[in-house]
């Protein structure tokens, strides 16, 4: 019952900041926030290491007209694979609300329930064991971040959202379709089909019907994370949105994506994979090098960042793709470690926006003379950023890599380049912004206080969590990727 609590929780506090008042709304969200976080505290610390769905609910959801049953159901449970995106989505959420306390938007009470309805949404996304729940709530996490950014984006905001909105739902109808062929395809059980997802890996579909299924699936999925050539849409909407709402696109809605993957391409279709996964993890490699590529000469830093995601992403489902243990174990944990890293590398770029009037790099420098807290703060996520030893990003992309390079010498060769080139764009940007004589901006920045020095300890924290002890979130998945491992011929 706990996970139904996960997707229930948001709402109900939704619900509340919605119908609160402007004056106590930002604090009545991070109440809210708070509350999810404890749940999914009390999941994790309890959670089990084994191969089994726990704290899982089930009930009837819309019924056919002859037996009242249509094999639609409302099932969720949460397993290894899904334990981090959940935690994840627990941890960020309430750091996003926090972040803005001192800002001010318009209609906060609008503002600050969608981020919130957004979180349950994504909750529901990744505890779902039903299809079409799955459908339900990768849908409905579009809603609230296209709302946040057509309403508190920049300039462009409307003809960026609108291309947001067309890209995911050509995705998403892509993949309804397949749903529909798999849930028709499962055997009549009094009189109707199912469409558990774990009755869609026991199909045994032909090799032409997995390679048309895997195809809709992979779009749909590719649009969400993104990866090349279903990317144009990702940096415009990076840029114009919102800070907070770009945390949750790059920090939590991305990985809606390489959850996917994870739980509905490998096993369901194997075949499928085993004649197109190269096509993907080609194209996979490509987004890597080019996000790269392109990041390097980037002048606004939240572009710059949302390229560097862009890339990182790249490697992910490049490790999912090599379909190895190595490479599922990476995905995951990568999940959480890009999460928290790009939470607070946005959170940063905005910091330096609002005392600055500006994100120009060659406007910027000299920062960190009067600024200890954001140097320490912004160079150890960074680091992370960038995959050093004894912090967060190198524990993933060591496991990526290893799995990639397995699937092929060549290919984790290329793959190996979002290193170098990480390293390259992200120490200059750390450099041109931080370093040097300061200039006009910059002459009088002001150091962290208060919410923003407590919003970026945090990360820190795991930064170094993950990155000194990854056991204790690596043996929570691995029960559950070994189990997953059988279906993937």
């Amino acid at each position: 019952m706990l996970t139904l609590f996960l997707i229930l929780f948001p709402i109900v506090a939704a619900t509340a900041v919605l119908f609160s008042t402007d004056t106590i709304a930002k604090t009545a969200a991070l109440i809210g926030a708070i509350g999810e976080l404890v749940i999914v505290g009390v999941v994790f610390f309890t959670f089990v290491a084994n191969d089994q769905y726990q704290f899982g609910f089930d009930y009837a959801w819309f019924g056919a007209a002859t037996n009242g049953s249509s094999g639609v159901r409302l099932s969720g449970a949460i397993d290894g694979i899904s334990l981090l995106p959940v935690v994840l989505t627990g941890l960020v959420t309430p750091l996003i609300i926090l972040s803005t306390f001192k800002q001010t938007y318009t209609r906060p009470t609008s503002f600050y329930a969608l981020i919130l309805f957004m979180q349950a949404a994504l909750m529901g996304v990744f505890v779902a064991r039903d299809g079409f729940l799955f459908y339900f709530f990768f849908e409905a996490a579009l809603i609230p971040i296209y709302f946040l950014a057509a309403m508190w984006g920049g300039e462009n905001r409307i003809a960026v959202t609108f291309k947001f909105f067309v890209y995911t739902i050509f995705g998403s109808l892509l993949m309804l379709v397949a749903l529909v062929y798999l849930y028709r395809q499962t055997p009549l059980v009094s009189g109707a089909h199912s469409a558990a997802i774990a009755d869609f890996y026991a199909l045994n579909l032909s090799a032409k019907a997995q390679g048309w299924v895997f195809w809709a699936f992979f779009i749909a999925f590719a649009v969400k994370m993104p990866l090349f050539p279903f990317h144009t849409w990702q940096p415009d909407t990076y840029v114009e949105s919102p800070t907070p709402a770009t945390m949750l696109l790059a920090g939590i809605m991305l990985k809606m994506g390489v959850y996917g993957l994870i739980r509905l391409i490998l096993p369901i279709v194997p075949e499928g994979v085993n004649i197109w996964g190269s096509t993907a993890m080609i194209l996979a490699v490509i987004g890597i090098v080019y996000g790269a590529i392109i990041a390097v000469r980037q002048r606004d830093m939240k572009r710059l960042i949302a390229y560097s995601s862009f890339s990182h992403v790249g490697l992910m489902a490049a490790g999912v793709f090599s379909r190895s243990e190595m490479g599922l174990q990476g995905a995951l944990i990568q999940m959480l470690a890009h999460g928290v890293n790009v939470v607070g590398l946005f959170f940063i770029a905005e910091l330096i926006l609002q005392r600055t009037g500006t994100r120009q790099l060659d406007q910027l420098g000299g920062i960190t003379r009067n600024t200890p807290r954001l140097t320490v703060y912004f160079m150890i996520i960074l680091l992370g950023s960038v995959a050093l030893p004894l912090t967060n990003g190198f524990v993933g992309e060591f496991l990526l890599l290893s799995g990639v390079y397995g699937y092929n010498h060549y290919i984790g060769l290329a793959a190996g380049l979002t290193i170098i080139f990480g390293a390259v764009y992200m120490l200059r940007m750390y450099q041109k912004s931080m370093f040097g004589q300061p200039a006009p901006r910059t002459a009088t920045f002001v150091d962290l206080a208060g919410s923003d020095s407590y919003v970026l300890l945090i990360l820190c924290v795991f930064v170094f969590w993950m990155g000194l002890y990854p056991a204790s979130f690596l043996k929570l998945t691995e029960p559950a990727v070994l189990n997953l491992m059988q279906f993937i011929k």
